[in-house]
């Protein structure tokens, strides 16, 4: 099957394999879907238009000859335009997408994230909790193997960004009370049912610091390297400032373009959610929302 997310920052498009539960074939883009969309609050035309064109470049390299499932999150959940969005997207390539709430945000990427902890970890079994730091929205995800809990927060690595200007001296002050909120949430989780044994953490942040941890660019990533790489919050601003001394042909060409721009936001988010956690590293996966949508119409199946 087909599976699609459109996130606040980026597509990804999987070619998924029920059988094997894994992708055949993968391709992501940069779309800044939700650029301008905190001053406007609706999307713009260009932004759409990038998504269009980045479907049509993953049908020339993807055969969409399977069933379609596609998903969008939180750019747009909140754009008063997200109608049109939304209708201009299927008649512009046939992909109908569905507007999906934080929780089955939530649920879809804890779907994909636990089977791959699982293959990590395949004795273990302990509880833990996932990060998925998105463009748009954070999720908290505290699953203790029979009882899940989790929440969407409107704290993203693009739309904390444009709030701030890119200035990261405001944003690093200003994170632990936009944050205090997930704080609130995770002490009341803990005082409840207990610290969780590991903090897991997805998406393009987590991955990219991973990535630069094994000495990969954009265009050698490697999924199974990355895949259950193990981060300290020191390496964070290591691996981001080795990043920042580069040129920005050199960063371009380690993390891609349009990521360059939102790095530093979301390093500054990470080590918030290290302190909110209170677990000294966090395990790196891959696999997120859009194997997650996959896996769960597979099962459907």
């Amino acid at each position: 099957m087909i599976s699609i997310d459109l996130g606040s920052n980026s597509i990804r498009v999987a070619k998924f394999d029920c059988a094997t539960k894994s992708n055949k074939q993968f391709f992501t883009k940069v779309t800044k879907i939700a650029d301008g969309l905190n001053q406007t609050g609706k999307i713009k035309p260009e932004s759409i238009q990038r998504v269009i064109d980045a479907i049509d470049e993953a049908k020339a390299k993807i055969a969409f000859d399977e069933p379609i499932y596609a998903v969008t999150t939180e750019a747009v959940r909140k754009a008063s335009n997200s109608d049109e969005v939304i209708a201009k997207i299927k008649e512009a390539t046939g992909v109908s997408f569905e507007i999906i709430s934080g929780d089955d945000e939530a649920k879809y990427t804890l779907k994909a994230v636990a089977s791959r902890v699982d293959i990590l970890y395949p004795n273990e079994n302990d509880s833990f909790v996932l990060v998925d730091i998105g463009g748009g929205s954070t999720e908290l995800i505290f699953d203790y193997r029979g009882k899940v809990f989790s929440k969407s927060f409107p704290i993203g690595i693009v739309t904390i960004s444009q709030q701030y200007d890119a200035n990261i001296e405001l944003i690093e002050q200003e994170l632990p009370t936009l944050m205090s909120q997930m704080r609130e949430f995770c002490d009341e989780i803990y005082q409840t049912h207990g610290k969780v044994d590991k903090f897991v953490a997805t998406a393009g942040t987590p991955t990219t610091i991973a990535a630069l941890k094994h000495n990969l660019t954009y265009k050698t990533y490697d999924a199974n390297l990355v895949e259950g790489t193990v981060l300290k919050k020191p390496e964070l601003d290591f691996y981001r400032d080795k990043l920042m001394s580069m040129s920005l042909e050199e960063r371009i060409k380690a993390v891609g373009a349009g990521r360059v721009e939102v790095i530093n936001t979301g390093v500054a988010i990470y080590k918030v959610l290290f302190d909110i956690v209170g677990i000294e590293q966090s395990v790196v996966i891959d696999f997120g929302l859009v194997e997650g949508v996959a896996i769960y119409h597979c099962n459907q199946g």
